[in-house]
C-alpha cells in the first residue's frame, strides 16, 4: 500500500502563532476598550461644554460626572461610559436630561454622538490589533 506524507510544519507554526494571540487577546482588547471609553469621555465632555458655553446654565458641574469603567468578563473587555449617577455633587443624575432633553429643556446629545465619532476609530484599532496579535512575536 502507497502512503501518502505532508509537511506539516507551517501548520504547525501558525497553530503555535495562533494560540498566542488568542492567549494574549484579552489583556491586549481591554487596551483597545480601555483607550476608545477614554476618547468618548473626553469627546462627550467637549462636546457638552460646547453647548453650555456662553450660557447660564444649571449644568456647569455636569461634565466633570462624565467617566467611564472597564472590566474583563467572561465575553471579553467591556465598557460603560457617562455621568455617574452616585456623584450628585457633579450633577451626575441629570445625564439623561442633557442628553435627551424634557419638557423645559432642550435635548443636548453629547454621549451618542462621541459614541458614533468614535467606533469607527474603535472598529479600525480592533482590526489592527488583530493583525499585529496573528503576526505573531
Amino acid at each position: 500500500m502507497d502512503s501518502v506524507q505532508f509537511d506539516h510544519r507551517g501548520l504547525d507554526r501558525f497553530a503555535v502563532t495562533v494560540e498566542r494571540a488568542i492567549a494574549g487577546a484579552p489583556v491586549e482588547t481591554a487596551k483597545v476598550v480601555g483607550r476608545g471609553a477614554l476618547n468618548i469621555k473626553k469627546d462627550a465632555q467637549r462636546t457638552i461644554r460646547a453647548k453650555l458655553s456662553g450660557r447660564k446654565s444649571h449644568l456647569r458641574r455636569y461634565p466633570y460626572a462624565i467617566g467611564y469603567d472597564v472590566w474583563q468578563s467572561v465575553k471579553g473587555a467591556t465598557a460603560e461610559i457617562g455621568p455617574d449617577k452616585t456623584k450628585t455633587h457633579l450633577q451626575g443624575t441629570l445625564g439623561a436630561i442633557a442628553e435627551n432633553g424634557s419638557v423645559t429643556s432642550a435635548p443636548m446629545p453629547h454621549m451618542r454622538p462621541a459614541a458614533e465619532r468614535e467606533l469607527p476609530k474603535f472598529t479600525q484599532a480592533l482590526e489592527d490589533l488583530a493583525g499585529k496579535l496573528l503576526e505573531g512575536p
